[in-house]
């Protein structure tokens, strides 16, 4: 998820919720961004149909919120074959039509293509050492530590390699901040502000 806390002159850090719980301000309102923030983002993600899922999930939220993304996920998954890369890569110009018929998900054709084209070097990738370990192979050896919104980075040396890489590899929609929200959502950085109740639940990274 790319930064999309709020717009407010006045970051007030976590907001204290009727649950008695601490939560970034873009957690603290709306039921769905909630329950995802405090269920699964920032959670390890490390078996390739996943990290493919979010990495495909990412590219489609370019210039979008992740709320948006987030209510159409149920129909991207139906859409894409549940983000299986061996469906995807076999998917034909038949199948670009079909999904850019289809109001449930992002109906952006070069989205689109970018998540085949994906799902064909995520294959490729096998050979070597396969999606999910390149991209954790790129997890720095420090975390950020923030108190603030305005103090979380959209992106980082790690997240500018990582994304080189990926592109290197035959991927697209893999820029660094995409790529920094990637590794945020999937528990190689922990974004988590120090306050919220949700720091440190990664397992990872402790404090």
């Amino acid at each position: 998820m790319t930064q999309e806390a709020s717009s407010t002159t006045a970051d007030p850090g976590v907001v204290v919720g009727e649950d008695g719980l601490a939560r970034p301000t873009w957690a603290a309102v709306d039921p769905l961004l909630r329950d995802y923030y405090d269920s699964e983002w920032g959670m390890p993600v490390t078996d390739e149909r996943g990290v493919y899922e979010r990495v495909s999930l990412e590219g489609f939220q370019a210039g979008l919120s992740w709320a948006t993304i987030l209510r159409k996920r149920p129909a991207f998954r139906e859409a894409f074959n549940n983000f299986d890369p061996d469906v995807i890569a076999a998917y034909t110009e038949t199948d670009v039509e079909r999904l850019m018929a289809d109001a449930g998900i992002v109906r952006n054709r070069q989205k689109i293509q970018a998540t085949i084209a994906n799902a064909r070097a995520t294959i490729r990738l096998r050979q070597d050492m396969g999606l999910a370990r390149l991209v954790w192979s790129f997890q720095p050896e420090t975390t950020p530590r923030p108190q603030t919104f305005a103090e979380i980075p959209t992106k980082s040396a790690e997240s500018i390699a990582l994304s080189k890489e990926l592109r290197r590899r035959g991927f697209a929609f893999v820029g660094p901040t995409t790529m920094y929200a990637l590794m945020e959502a999937i528990g190689i950085v922990d974004t988590h502000l120090l306050d919220s109740h949700r720091r440190g639940s990664s397992g990872i990274w402790t404090s």
